[in-house]
């Protein structure tokens, strides 16, 4: 069914899409891996991976919907850098990057399983469970909306931590996007990334990049200038602790704002701050307080900010700019959950962690055509559901 705003525009990228996918991605099993994609776009909320053979777009018999994931070949590099070139290449993007489990408790032989947090009972009452850690860099395709476009998701090895892959993530990133001068890239980063060490394995790239803080940080301002006396330089300038508003110095920016969401919004922002051990990588630190109107506003969010090199000349960044990309990551949590309950990310049980992999970046695929066939389609929520 065609909306009345369908144009042959719209029509035409997602032909090209898909001619592009089956050309250039797929390289092994392609059209059974094709048909399981057609399949899984079809089926509606995936009740079982074995499902997916019984609807009208997989051709085959089911046997091959298992061999389509264990025996195809997907070019993973040639697929990052396609979608990576899906974005936008002016204004600002914002790019979150989160961790997400891939459970498996009971698949005793499967090869280099960990243990990763998750609220769940399989292990030690409800914090972790034994399975695969997946690192997913995203797309913010529209403010205010659920739609996060996986661009880059990699499963976390034993012998790799989540922020190194992270780190290559974003790498890549950059260098697909390299040739776009007029575009601002900004990582939006979780708490776990919020640190020295990640920060400077990113550090000097074209991204911004942005990482949520600890409340209790304390950081060191940037060095005084030197004395002439003898010995070594002070490295450290003066204390600034979190929790502490009497060692904060006058900040280089302030903002207050009104926002029809957050209430009234103060930002702050102070320049070339550093940890104990970074002091090679200093960065801006940002608080935000919201809803000050209240009784008693939230706790205030403390943001780290490393700048792009170099930074788009047509693209003036503030306090607010950087505030308002980082609320724009909560959109991952809601792609993590619509993989996972609709598409049935997490539902198969491969044997290998190679097929694991090969239907994560096939459900990857797939939010890139849900998200491009949308101007095609007439929305039916049920009678209890918001019209979009």
């Amino acid at each position: 069914m065609h909306n009345q705003g369908t144009t042959k525009k719209d029509i035409n990228k997602l032909i090209e899409f898909r001619q592009a996918i089956y050309a250039n991605a797929l390289l092994a099993r392609r059209d059974a891996l094709f048909d399981l994609l057609d399949a899984l776009l079809s089926a509606g909320p995936v009740s079982s991976f074995a499902m997916l053979s019984q609807t009208d777009q997989f051709r085959r018999k089911w046997s091959s919907l298992y061999a389509a994931v264990e025996d195809g070949v997907l070019d993973s590099n040639w697929l990052r850098c396609f979608l990576g070139h899906q974005v936008p290449q002016q204004g600002i993007c914002v790019f979150p990057i989160d961790g997400s489990p891939w459970p498996r408790p009971r698949s005793r032989v499967l090869d280099d399983r960990q243990y990763v947090y998750q609220a769940t009972s399989d292990v030690n009452g409800g914090t972790v469970t034994i399975g695969y850690p997946y690192s997913l860099l995203e797309w913010c395709a529209e403010p205010h909306s659920s739609w996060s476009l996986p661009v880059d998701v990699r499963r976390v090895p034993s012998t790799h931590t989540a922020q190194e892959v992270g780190a290559e993530q974003i790498k890549a990133l950059a260098n697909a996007r390299i040739a776009y001068v007029e575009a601002l890239d900004i990582i939006a980063a979780d708490g776990k990334y919020g640190n020295a060490g990640f920060l400077r394995s990113v550090k000097g790239l074209r991204c911004g990049i942005l990482a949520r803080l600890r409340c209790d940080r304390v950081l060191c301002g940037p060095a005084p200038p030197p004395t002439g006396k003898k010995g070594r330089p002070r490295v450290h300038g003066a204390r600034f602790a979190f929790k502490e508003p009497e060692t904060w110095s006058t900040p280089d920016e302030v903002i207050e704002l009104e926002d029809p969401c957050w209430g009234q919004v103060r930002l702050e922002r102070w320049n070339r701050l550093h940890e104990k051990k970074g002091a090679d990588v200093p960065y801006a630190v940002i608080r935000a307080n919201v809803h000050l109107e209240r009784s008693q506003p939230p706790a205030a969010l403390w943001l780290a900010w490393l700048s792009p090199d170099p930074l788009p000349g047509s693209i003036t960044v503030t306090v607010e700019t950087i505030w308002r990309a980082y609320i724009s990551r909560w959109s991952v949590e809601a792609g993590i959950h619509f993989r996972k309950e609709t598409l049935g990310w997490t539902m198969p049980r491969f044997q290998t962690k190679e097929a694991g992999d090969r239907w994560t970046e096939l459900t990857a695929i797939a939010c890139w055509l849900l998200y491009l066939a949308r101007p095609m389609v007439a929305d039916t929520p049920l009678p209890w559901q918001k019209l979009q």
